[in-house]
Parts: structure tokens; C-alpha cells; sequence
């Protein structure tokens, strides 16, 4: 494998070229461009703006500053020369290319990627690994893809569900491994947020459907909080509705509330209901009160195996408002520093 800087030099090309999607003509013949316009056709929930924000996401997110900032801390275990490992993945397909980072990691870290794709997202990932081969084709030995089961790795990083995580314990549970569960993000409000915050906290539950780890699933509001406000705010997504999937998901879990006469708010698009569950379906957002912020953060804390980001103003929460999707390359998935996993392997 080439030198750390060739990789990096690689990914960068590889970000600018996403970045493009944004103002790409969209009738202009490219085979990502094509995976973008029509990937609802393979699956409902990939509408071609989630796609598009997707992409476009993980191209901001490979400037080479960011890159070199994400590879600090690993320098001197990256420029050892270490023995290659193939690393098995096994990706989720919840939200387009959601598996990028993983693939990003074994190849940056001059491993070799073997990975197994989720069915509702097959083809992102294989198409951006060909972008990538063209810009550099020494990573054409490198990349491996298959739909048979995993074997022949030295090691495995599997996302899926609670229930899956069992099968991935028992089948890889010998080997060095990262298996990750559900976990949803929250917001915390106080009640002070301008209009602005809430549209763009409107961002941060609406974006793929509230399908993603990281799309807000729950608030936690002040004792007597005034709801109207929020849903003036986000009166601005009430077309989400026009997608057919979602507005199921509404239509359903509406007659279920009304039939069983339980009690939620509801402003024709989004129902929010008092829950202690962190994973809503899409169309409902949980919600608790609180009473006292800092025991909140603090419980917050105590039980993060559940929680993947926290969105909101207070000094402890890290993430603003209309930034949950937009994680950097040092937000790791569930808190595990992935480059030090692959890094330490021996």
C-alpha cells in the first residue's frame, strides 16, 4: 500500500468530489449521480435530497485539515509498518452510505476492507469504492466486497440492531471485534431556543425520516414546557408527509394513539408522545420532562450505551442544533475510537 500521505491525498480528491454534489447538473451522466437521482427505486426511504445530503455530508467532512486533525493523535502507530489485516464489515443500511466511515477507517489505517452489505443499501458504498480506485488504484487490492457470509479476517466491525448483535456475538465473538447496537440521539431543551434553533433542531429529527442513530428520536423539555412554539417551528417540514412511507408511518401510528385513547400532540405531520424509550418510529418524537438540568446531564451520561449524540444549547452538550447528521471523523459510532482498535490489532 502506498504512503499514509498518498491515502490522504486520495480521500481529499475523493471529499472534493462529493462536495460537487451539491450544485452537480443532475442530468449530467455520472454513476453516482445516477445512484443518487434514483436510489428510492431500491429503497422507499432514499429519496434523492437524504442521498444527495449523505454524500455531500462525507465530502465536507474529508478536507484534508479535518483529515490531518482525525490522524493527529495515531501518527506514530500509522507510520509503523505493520503487518495488513483484512477486516471484515458488516454494514447497516438504515441511511445512505451510513457504513462510509468504517470503510474509511480500515483502508486509512492500511488494512484490507472485506465487507458484507446490508440489503437496503447495496450500492453506495460499492460505487464510491469505485471512484476511489479510479482516483487511486493501488486500493483495488484492498477492497473486497461479497454477499455470502464473512470469513477469512482477522478481525470484524458489525453494526446492526440489539437483536442482531446476538448473532454477532455469537458468530464473531471469537475474534477482535466492534459490535454495535440501537442507539438514538436526544435533544435537550430549555425553553429559551429561538424559532432558528427549533427549525434547525426540525433538521436534526426530520432528516432521513428519523431513521439514522443519530436523528433525534427524543426530547427532554423543562417541567410546563409550551410545545406550540416548536411545532410553529417546524410547520416548515409539513411536506414530509407527500413521501408515502412516512406518511404510513403517521396514518398508523395515529389510529393506534386514538384508538387506545393515548395522549399525544399531534400537528398533522409529527405526533410527540411522553415516553421513557429513546427509539421512536418515524413520524413520532418520545419526550420527557425535567425538573433540574444538571441531574439530567447527568443521567444523560449514565446511560449513554443508548444514546449515540445529545443536541442542544447547554454548555455540557457538544452538538448545536441542525448538526446531529453532520458528525466529523473523530465522532465514532457508539464512542469506540475505531482507528485505535484497527491500529492495535496484533
Amino acid at each position: 500500500m502506498k504512503e499514509l500521505s498518498d491515502r490522504i491525498k486520495a480521500f481529499t480528491e475523493l471529499g472534493n468530489n462529493f462536495v460537487s454534489f451539491k450544485n452537480r447538473d443532475t442530468n449530467e451522466e455520472h454513476p453516482l449521480e445516477t445512484l443518487i437521482r434514483d436510489g428510492v427505486h431500491y429503497n422507499g426511504w432514499f429519496t434523492e435530497d437524504n442521498v444527495r445530503n449523505a454524500i455531500v455530508a462525507i465530502g465536507e467532512s474529508l478536507e484534508e485539515d479535518k483529515i490531518n486533525r482525525w490522524l493527529e493523535p495515531y501518527r506514530d502507530l500509522l507510520l509503523k509498518d505493520a503487518k495488513q489485516k483484512i477486516i471484515g464489515i458488516v454494514m447497516a443500511g438504515n441511511v445512505p452510505a451510513v457504513g462510509f466511515h468504517d470503510f474509511l477507517c480500515v483502508l486509512m489505517s492500511g488494512n484490507k476492507f472485506l465487507g458484507r452489505m446490508s440489503s437496503d443499501d447495496n450500492k453506495l458504498i460499492p460505487a464510491i469504492a469505485g471512484i476511489l480506485i479510479e482516483i487511486e488504484p493501488d486500493f483495488k487490492d484492498y477492497i473486497e466486497f461479497t454477499e455470502d457470509r464473512l470469513q477469512n479476517f482477522d478481525a470484524i466491525i458489525a453494526t446492526g440492531s440489539n437483536n442482531t448483535s446476538r448473532y454477532f456475538d455469537y458468530y464473531f465473538g471469537k475474534y477482535p471485534n466492534i459490535i454495535r447496537k440501537n442507539r438514538n440521539g436526544v435533544a435537550v431543551l430549555t425553553g429559551a431556543e429561538s424559532e432558528e434553533e427549533l427549525q434547525k433542531l426540525g433538521q436534526d429529527i426530520f432528516q432521513y425520516f428519523g431513521l439514522g442513530c443519530r436523528s433525534i428520536s427524543k426530547l427532554f423539555v423543562p417541567d410546563g414546557y409550551d410545545f406550540s412554539k416548536l411545532f410553529d417551528a417546524l410547520s416548515e417540514y409539513k411536506d414530509i408527509t407527500h413521501h408515502h412511507k412516512y406518511s404510513n408511518n403517521y396514518d398508523y401510528y395515529r389510529s393506534i394513539y386514538l384508538l387506545n385513547k393515548v395522549d399525544h400532540f399531534d400537528n398533522g405531520f409529527l405526533m410527540i408522545k411522553e415516553d421513557v424509550a429513546y427509539a421512536s418510529p418515524p413520524s413520532v418524537l418520545y419526550f420527557e420532562y425535567y425538573n433540574d438540568l444538571t441531574g439530567l446531564l447527568k443521567r444523560l451520561n449514565e446511560e449513554q450505551e443508548s444514546i449515540q449524540c445529545v443536541v442542544g444549547n447547554p454548555e455540557p452538550v457538544q452538538i448545536p442544533f441542525g448538526n446531529a447528521q453532520k458528525p466529523e471523523l473523530w465522532d465514532y459510532a457508539d464512542g469506540v475510537d475505531t482507528m485505535d482498535f484497527l491500529l492495535r490489532l496484533t
